[in-house]
């Protein structure tokens, strides 16, 4: 490949980029913006934006991949396979919130998104799952609790944490405690 082509496709994809962020905040302020309202927020013609997206429809899906491409890459930025449970879960959580809370707009697309997206949050959520197994083995998780219910309930949290629009590194830490601990005195869970 010659050092023309790879500059034209590094300016292609920093376009695309671009068009994907600026979509991601116009849509989250306004659902319902135009094409038009999206590539003046990205700095571009309309017409750069309709060649690279066909449609609006097509460039929310192309939203939805890119953010649930960034939301794997969180998890495995954490290496929750070989992390400490207890480490991994904070750092899984932390970087999960970053993207969820960046990529909000896209990232509620995902559930009636695509196959590939699909796909993705499947791997997500069997890691996920690990993850909880490998914490109630290591004793972070109680032996009574059931690693799936941990998982939906950690989910849970995490959809509501991230509607906060905090720093994330808090919110892990806040909704790691609450997950781990409850919401309950200690007094009480005592007397149970």
């Amino acid at each position: 490949m010659s050092q023309g082509t790879r500059a034209r496709r590094s300016d292609a994809e920093r376009t695309v980029r671009a068009i994907l962020e600026a979509a991601e905040r116009v849509l989250s302020r306004n659902p319902a913006a135009s094409m038009e309202q999206i590539a003046e927020a990205a700095g571009v013609a309309r017409t750069t934006v309709h060649r690279r997206f066909a449609s609006r429809e097509a460039l929310v899906e192309a939203m939805t991949e890119w953010a649930t491409r960034r939301f794997a890459e969180a998890v495995d930025a954490a290496n929750p396979d070989t992390t400490p449970p207890l480490v991994a879960l904070y750092q899984v959580t932390a970087n999960v919130l970053r993207v969820k809370i960046d990529w909000g707009f896209a990232m509620s697309r995902a559930p009636t998104a695509g196959p590939e997206v699909a796909r993705v949050h499947a791997e997500v959520q069997d890691r996920c799952a690990e993850l909880f197994r490998r914490a109630r083995a290591a004793g972070v998780v109680r032996d009574d609790v059931d690693p799936e219910w941990a998982r939906r309930v950690y989910y849970a949290l995490i959809h509501e944490a991230a509607q906060s629009h905090g720093d994330p590194d808090a919110l892990a830490t806040r909704l790691v405690d609450t997950l781990l601990r409850g919401v309950g005195a200690e007094r009480l869970r005592d007397a149970g």
